[in-house]
């Protein structure tokens, strides 16, 4: 028996950005050349916002920051055998205390809860495409 899915069913999936698995985040460097690093990521379906918790003084939180306020674009990925999806938007970081304690609750539900860290912040994803054969439920 095929433990394969279809791309269709597959697409139906809301699970896929629930199950634990390491993403990657791909972030512009202020010359125009990409950063990709493996991160941790949640996603909100409800919301269409992706966020991956970080230091400060991480090359992906500085990239983002290089930006500018209104933010950058960036995506995030994940993949596992046939199954992956892709996540594009801009990114902005926040650093008040409410989006990161959000951001913490969430990373520990998918992943397990963050060691502490007083320079955490959060690299928010206002998620405007998806792609993929595990696309998220909306797409």
């Amino acid at each position: 028996m095929s433990t394969q899915t279809s791309p269709s069913a597959a697409s139906e999936e809301p699970g896929f950005w629930e199950e634990r698995r390491i993403c990657f985040l791909t972030t512009p460097r202020p010359d125009g050349t990409t950063h990709l690093v493996p991160v941790g990521v949640t996603y909100d379906p409800g919301t269409r916002i992706a966020r991956v918790i970080s230091s400060r003084s991480s090359k992906k939180v500085r990239n983002v920051l290089a930006a500018g306020p209104g933010g950058v674009r960036v995506a995030v990925s994940q993949a596992e055998g046939r199954r992956w999806c892709t996540l594009e938007g801009t990114a902005v970081v926040r650093d008040d205390a409410e989006s990161v304690a959000d951001a913490e609750e969430r990373y520990a539900r998918r992943y397990k809860p963050p060691r502490p860290n007083p320079q955490r912040v959060v690299i928010e994803i206002a998620v405007t495409r998806a792609m993929g054969t595990a696309k998220p439920p909306g797409w």
